[in-house]
């Protein structure tokens, strides 16, 4: 019984990374096809959109954007050197900044994210009901609550 639950969890995590990897390709082409955004691009801008002010530190950012923290880094770096962000230092710690979307970025933001938005429809939840997606989405917040515990 153990060494089914163990092949079912494995089996279940196989497919959550084969639709990931299936996918992130896919947006990508997307978004840098209709937007030239690049899905690394997005995925900060789109943090930074929902931030307060539309900033977060970098610590912040790293922590919510689906990169590595290297990795947002120099995501940051390529935003603020296309006028989409810029980084501002931090007033009460001067070792940390924030990024912050510029209005430029926030215009780039809602110009990729109906591309976006109909990528993951059109590639992942077309074949699905809103109640198994309802379902998906509940399994994996119960997921990612055991991983923040």
């Amino acid at each position: 019984m153990a060494q089914t639950r163990i092949r079912l969890a494995a089996q279940a995590w196989g497919s959550l990374l084969q639709v990931q990897a299936a996918l992130v390709p896919d947006l990508d082409r997307r978004l840098r096809d209709a937007t030239g955004l690049p899905l690394a691009w997005y995925d900060v801008l789109l943090e930074l959109s929902a931030a307060p002010e539309r900033r977060l530190t970098m610590s912040q950012l790293g922590e919510r954007a689906v990169l590595s923290r290297s990795r947002v880094s120099r995501v940051v770096d390529d935003l603020v050197g296309a006028g989409l962000a810029r980084r501002d230092v931090h007033p009460e710690d001067g070792r940390s900044a924030y990024a912050v979307m510029t209005e430029a970025g926030m215009s780039r933001f809602r110009e990729a994210a109906p591309v976006y938005l109909a990528g993951i429809e059109e590639r992942f939840a077309e074949g699905l009901s809103a109640a198994e997606l309802q379902q998906l989405r509940g399994l994996l917040q119960r997921v990612l609550a055991r991983l923040s515990q």
